[in-house]
């Protein structure tokens, strides 16, 4: 929540820290999966009621903020980026669910498109 924090305080004059992709590697070492899950249950629930405590209107979604590397985003577009990002895990899911089967579903193999997706959404 602290970039769409960052984009209704601040604008463009002050852009966002940089995000450090590898720090929940670090921050999750030694944890059980139980323990990750209930701190994501937690961590989501408290994002929901923050984000629904901004009580954004239509013209918020267009105020912009700085990036870092992409340069000048808007609201809309981050809060689209998180949606896209939690489908992104839950077509992981699907991916690593669907691969159980890759042997018993014989020819049909050829018609399923999870069977044979990267994954990936790099260029």
């Amino acid at each position: 929540m602290p970039r769409a924090r960052r984009i209704l305080e601040s604008g463009e004059a002050q852009p966002f820290a940089p995000f450090d992709r590898f720090a929940q590697f670090r921050e999750s070492r030694g944890k059980t999966l139980e323990q990750l899950l209930d701190e994501f249950g937690q961590l989501r629930s408290e994002n929901l009621v923050a984000l629904q405590a901004f009580n954004l209107q239509l013209q918020d979604l267009q105020r912009r903020g700085r990036h870092p590397q992409l340069g000048v985003v808007t609201l809309v577009q981050l809060l689209a980026t998180w949606a896209v990002h939690d489908l992104s895990h839950l077509h992981q899911l699907s991916r690593v669910m669907a691969y159980q089967y890759r042997g018993a579903v014989g020819p049909w193999v050829a018609f399923l498109g999870v069977l044979h997706c990267d994954g990936h959404s790099a260029p």
